[in-house]
């Protein structure tokens, strides 16, 4: 026979074998598809945030599938309407999602804080935090470098004057900005009430933190002896505030010499930032 005819013959049944073994092995080896997960997947946003405790929305779909979770208001970007689409397919009662939005809790500014060294590396916070915690005197404070604005979907974060500053009215709560902060100044506040928040996250003691940052946190205690709910305690030189024991009655903000705790209306700034007004 021809050696090259020899070849090709060689070669055609080799792939053939090869493809009755994969066709073979597809049907034993075939991964179950679960079409009641995919179905609740269909009416999730597709964020894939996490937000929920799970891998992404496949994860919190899967999960509703098995009963491994019974809860229908985990998924925070798609609120109460998510959570009511997800109950008419499983059956479960529609669960409360709260709105909520993220806050930067800086005011390091550049008017306010000082630099200790020429930064030209590469414009990321996580790589920057790296040299010597940052550029910026306080170690502590927002590099504005926009690791958070880069993983927002929404578009919902702007540098403002070297900090990361958050709109309220575009904020989904996803809390991707929440895992990309090297510093972990980035919490989540609720939008249906005012809330005390400590715009500082500085642990020096007070004379090194006035002159890293006109509105850092001096740990003077006036906040603390003001509250009347035992909402504000001092730790690490910086005050703090427990959001559970907090009524946003706004005492702590009026004593606070450097104006570092703030009384925060989200609801009525993403109101604001609807209209333009």
């Amino acid at each position: 026979m021809d050696p090259i005819l020899l070849a090709v013959v060689i070669v055609s049944a080799i792939g053939l074998i090869a493809g009755l073994g994969l066709a073979v092995a597809s049907k034993f080896m075939a991964v179950p598809v679960d079409e009641f997960a995919d179905e609740i997947e269909a009416v999730l946003p597709g964020a894939n945030c996490g937000a929920c405790g799970f891998s992404g929305c496949s994860g919190y779909a899967a999960a509703l599938s098995k009963g491994q979770t019974k809860d229908t208001a985990l998924c925070a970007p798609g609120g109460n309407d998510v959570s009511k689409e997800i109950a008419k397919l499983t059956g479960l009662d529609a669960g409360e999602v709260l709105p909520s939005a993220a806050v930067v809790l800086c005011q390091g500014f550049t008017h306010n804080s000082s630099a200790k060294l020429n930064y030209i590396g590469e414009k990321s916070c996580r790589m920057a935090n790296q040299l010597f915690g940052g550029y910026k005197e306080c170690v502590y404070g927002c590099l504005g470098f926009g690791d958070c604005v880069n993983v927002c979907r929404y578009g919902a974060i702007s540098i403002c004057h070297g900090i990361a500053r958050i709109n309220p009215a575009l904020c989904a709560a996803c809390r991707m900005c929440v895992e990309a902060c090297p510093k972990n100044l980035i919490e989540m506040l609720p939008l249906h009430t005012p809330q005390s928040a400590v715009l500082c996250k500085n642990q020096e003691k007070g004379a090194v933190t006035r002159k890293q940052c006109k509105a850092g946190c001096i740990g003077c205690m006036r906040c603390v002896k003001v509250c009347e709910f035992d909402a504000v305690h001092v730790e690490n030189n910086c005050a703090k505030v427990d959001y559970a024991k907090c009524t946003a009655c706004g005492k702590c903000n009026e004593v606070c010499p450097v104006k570092c705790i703030a009384l925060i209306d989200l609801e009525k700034i993403a109101g604001a930032g609807k209209t333009g007004t």
